[in-house]
C-alpha cells in the first residue's frame, strides 16, 4: 500500500479512484464472456480446465487492521489482478491448441512463458517435427 507513504492531495484521489474503478464493468462482463468461452470450446478441444480458484484469491478484506475502505480495494485488486492472470493461463492455453509457433524474434519483446514449447519461427523442420509427425 505504497499509497499510505504518499501525501496525494484529495482532488487527486477524487480523480484517480473512480477511474479505476470503473474498470469493473467491462471486467465482469468480459469475465462473463470469457467464461463461456472457457467452459464451452475447452471440452470441445479437449483442452484441459483452467481452475479459476488457483489464480482468484480473495483474502486480505479479512485483515482486521485494515479499514473498510482498504479492505474494498484489496477486494478488488485481488479480483481484477487473479482475473488477469487467469485470462493469460486461459490465453496461453488457447494459444498453444492454435498456434504453437514463436514469434520472430525481437530485441526487448518478452517472451511468455508458454512459448517455450513453441515451434520456432520460420523454422519449417521444427514445425513439422512438432506437429506434423
Amino acid at each position: 500500500m505504497l499509497y499510505l507513504k504518499k501525501h496525494l492531495r484529495f482532488i487527486t484521489r477524487v480523480i484517480i479512484i473512480p477511474i479505476i474503478t470503473s474498470i469493473i464493468i467491462p471486467m465482469i462482463i468480459l469475465d462473463f464472456w470469457v467464461e463461456i468461452y472457457h467452459r464451452i470450446c475447452f471440452p470441445l478441444c479437449k483442452i484441459p480446465y483452467v481452475k479459476r480458484r488457483r489464480y482468484i484469491k480473495l483474502d486480505r478484506y479479512k485483515l482486521k487492521y485494515l479499514t473498510w475502505f482498504q479492505k474494498l480495494g484489496c477486494v478488488y485488486c485481488g479480483y481484477a489482478n487473479g482475473l488477469a492472470n487467469y485470462w493469460v493461463k486461459m490465453a496461453g492455453e488457447t494459444e498453444n491448441y492454435w498456434c504453437g509457433i514463436k514469434h520472430k524474434e525481437n530485441p526487448g519483446f518478452i517472451e511468455p512463458a508458454h512459448h517455450k514449447e513453441f515451434a520456432k519461427y520460420n523454422d519449417a523442420v521444427d514445425f513439422n517435427n512438432k506437429y506434423k509427425n
